[in-house]
């Protein structure tokens, strides 16, 4: 079992988007690992131990506490960045990493569906345009090709 220190993830041998499902597994199969009942585990290593397993499962199965929870480690996430950040300031700075962007899949806001409506519109227009000219002129619209047998 980790150290008390650990997080619940860790606690749980689960990675911070794991499913319901497992972890519901997860605690399960280490329920069974650590209860008082069924290890070797001396009974009050045990028993701390069981206790961290349950505590862990009870605020990560919460969905409104594991939000705040790993918001929380988040936060000390960055704090530690920071601080490591700072304690290597000296340190030249490494070249930046060519990031990929993420594919984002969002909905078209407002403007852009009216951009979309004027660009048809303007197609629309202009082939009405076109159609209208050519038909004024006496123009034909679909010319017979040169291989069709006249009628």
């Amino acid at each position: 079992m980790p150290p008390s220190g650990a997080s619940h993830y860790q606690l749980l041998q689960l990675p911070m988007g794991a499913s319901e499902q497992e972890l519901r597994r997860a605690f399960r199969s280490l329920s069974k690992q650590y209860h008082p009942d069924t290890t070797s585990l001396p009974p009050a290593e045990a028993e701390q131990a069981f206790q961290r397993l349950q505590q862990a499962y009870a605020v990560l199965s919460d969905p409104e506490a594991r939000r705040r929870y790993d918001a929380q480690l988040r936060l000390a996430a960055l704090a530690a960045a920071a601080s490591s950040r700072a304690a290597a300031s000296s340190r030249p700075p490494a070249p930046p990493a060519a990031v990929a962007p993420d594919s984002v899949r969002r909905a078209l806001s407002g403007g852009e569906w009216l951009a979309l409506l004027l660009l048809g519109l303007a197609l629309l227009f202009s082939l009405v345009l076109g159609v209208g000219l050519a038909w004024a002129r006496g123009a034909a619209l679909s010319p017979w090709p040169s291989w069709w047998p006249p009628a």
